[in-house]
């Protein structure tokens, strides 16, 4: 699983990134999660707030913190939707 956190590093997208991990590690997945901090690279993925949330190439969630409880159900979610060709 390849999870994104898109942000310039504001105070939310480290708190994004901080939750993330968290969620990764409580759930016992094997993640590889990077931060996309380069405005050009963010912009690829047509959000127009950030901080954002991809997990394998499709922005979940953008503009806002979600709660730890979305972040697991969202990863759960990708756990059980076949990969798409990238």
């Amino acid at each position: 699983m390849e999870i994104k956190i898109l942000g310039t590093g504001c105070r939310k997208c480290r708190a994004l990134e901080k939750a993330a991990r968290k969620a990764v590690e409580e759930l016992g997945l094997e993640a590889e999660l990077k931060k996309v901090t380069d405005i050009k690279d963010i912009m690829e993925y047509d959000i127009l707030l950030t901080p954002g949330l991809v997990i394998n190439q499709q922005v979940v969630v953008s503009g806002r913190v979600p709660k730890l409880n979305e972040i697991k159900q969202l990863l759960l979610e990708a756990l059980n939707t076949p990969a798409t060709g990238t």
